[in-house]
């Protein structure tokens, strides 16, 4: 039997943007709360694209990214991996994850 790890809501809830009129969570919040690699996520999409239409994820452009970095100190300026976008899920889009993951996080229960 494994234990279950308990995300406070507040941890959750500070990962939550309003982007488009949408509330989303972005790729690296999302890669992180399920225990996988940013890139492994990504790869997952890629992998599963018809389970993620533009309705579920978008990617944001440039200067959407530039906009969060600076309304949030805790978002990574570019540097080396600012080659990738952002990718950014709705609540559809992030519970497709969680079919398409593998992670124990990722499984619900």
């Amino acid at each position: 039997m494994t234990k279950e790890t308990v995300i406070p809501d507040e941890t959750v809830l500070s990962k939550i943007y309003q982007i488009r009129g949408q509330k989303v969570m972005l790729d690296r919040d999302l890669a992180e709360l399920y225990g996988v690699e940013t890139k492994r996520l990504k790869e997952q999409v890629r992998r599963n694209t018809e389970r993620f239409p533009t309705q579920y994820v978008f990617v944001l452009t440039w200067e959407e990214s530039d906009s969060l970095r600076t309304q949030n100190a805790s978002l990574k300026k570019r540097g080396a991996h600012s080659k990738y976008a952002i990718s950014a899920f709705t609540e559809h889009g992030i519970l497709q994850l969680s079919n398409v993951l593998k992670s124990q996080s990722a499984i619900v229960k």
